[in-house]
């Protein structure tokens, strides 16, 4: 009866083991016990799931740019509200981008893990069935003769007994590393599955990315080509022109009222017997990491596309979309908004009644009463606002009037 339950077990191994593999040209490596359990299979399994949905949230979070372009049409009436609504859109465009990315970067180290998780696995999976195999060789060439004979060498009853526990003991032995390597097998397929999904999430995260990228590009060419249009168009040209001054008042009303609570708050700090931040006449650093030139200077010039002559008061640096803008000196952040006009705008005090203005930044790094450094990174270059292309508008103000910025930086 025993010899049968060997026989049927070897059976068993050898068809399980055709499937596997050839069992020829394996070296023969020391058995060690996996410590991957169903406990290991079900977490996989789990993880596999959630990577699944992942994929499908991935697409359900980009950008419909035709139902955004919807959405605009209906605003380009009234160019401020056109404006407004489309830096909200671009803000959004911006988020998914700096999400895909990280999520990429994120990606690619769980993949490098999974590989090697997958690596180990395979490796045990590879010893768990070169032990099986020099076992089933064994007992299939032999036929298990010293079983038998231990069996048949049996002194008495009891001695007999214990020979056969030992027999059952060592098919029961068999019997669990043929699990094992069951286990072990399909834990490996999992890791498989999982790593083809995750890799399927990096090259859909990498297809969005570029998709986010086109579709901001498309829509600040669609902006930039809508301002200049609106403002070129002669029917439009003196309702543009009362527009874009009544728009200049505002935000040159802004930055002075937010000058006169700046110096009631000194007063209440001087009143206070406190320490006034204050500018000891240093060199700015360049307001930019990187620029291509000076695409408008400072000072009177002929409107590009109004044709009436405006005060510029301030220096436009062009440069690409996402360069970093510097803090030009050491101050305090009085203001880090969104304005029609200005876009995303950051305005730095730097006491001593001066103060520098950036304006039309993609992004902001740094909110409202933060402390920065000179040359810290505090936003980065974008064509938010009233702006017909990526650049940095940089404005100085001393005691509340303009400066020529070139009167406190040196050109690169």
């Amino acid at each position: 009866m025993r010899k049968k339950k060997l026989t049927c077990f070897i059976a068993c191994f050898l068809v399980c083991l055709a499937v596997a593999g050839s069992i020829s040209g394996l070296k023969a490596n020391a058995l060690t016990m996996s410590t991957i359990t169903s406990t290991s299979i079900k977490e996989k399994e789990k993880q596999i799931a959630n990577a699944k949905d992942e994929k499908k949230q991935l697409q359900s979070g980009l950008t419909n740019l035709q139902k955004v372009k919807q959405n605009l049409e209906q605003q380009k009436s009234n160019l401020k509200n056109y404006i407004q609504e489309l830096d909200s859109n671009l803000a959004v465009i911006e988020s998914n981008i700096a999400e895909l990315l990280a999520k990429i970067e994120v990606k690619e180290t769980e993949i490098d893990a999974m590989q090697q998780d997958l690596a180990l696995a395979q490796g045990k999976e590879i010893n768990q069935k070169t032990a099986m195999i020099r076992r089933v060789r064994m007992v299939y060439e032999s036929g298990d003769p010293e079983m038998l004979d231990m069996l048949r060498q049996a002194v008495s009853f009891g001695d007999f007994l214990n020979k056969a526990d030992y027999v059952e003991r060592v098919i029961s032995y068999d019997q669990k590393v043929f699990n094992d390597y069951q286990t072990v097998r399909k834990y490996v397929e999992l890791c498989e599955e999982e790593l083809e999904v995750e890799r399927e999430i990096l090259d859909e995260s990498k297809a969005g990315l570029e998709s986010e990228q086109k579709a901001l590009e498309e829509l600040i060419n669609e902006k930039t080509a809508e301002i200049t249009k609106y403002e070129a168009d002669i029917n439009n040209q003196e309702k543009a022109i009362r527009e874009y001054q009544a728009e200049i008042r505002a935000q040159e009303e802004e930055i002075k009222a937010l000058e006169t609570l700046i110096a009631q708050e000194k007063k209440k700090i001087l009143a206070a017997s406190g320490v006034v931040l204050s500018y000891d006449g240093g060199k700015f650093t360049f307001p930019l990491e990187s620029y291509t030139r000076v695409s408008d200077d400072y000072g009177d010039r002929i409107h590009p596309t109004l044709k009436v002559k405006q005060f510029h008061n301030g220096i436009d640096f062009a440069s690409p979309k996402g360069t970093a803008i510097y803090a030009a000196y050491d101050g305090v952040v009085v203001a880090a908004d969104y304005s029609t006009t200005m876009g995303n705008y950051i305005m730095l005090d730097h006491g001593s009644g001066l103060y520098t203005i950036y304006m039309h930044a993609s992004s902001l790094n740094v909110k409202k009463d933060d402390i920065v450094v000179r040359g810290e990174t505090i936003a980065k270059v974008g064509s938010t606002g009233r702006s017909t292309g990526n650049h940095l508008h940089f404005s100085v103000r001393k005691n509340g009037e303009y400066q020529n910025p070139w009167n406190y930086i040196t050109k690169k």
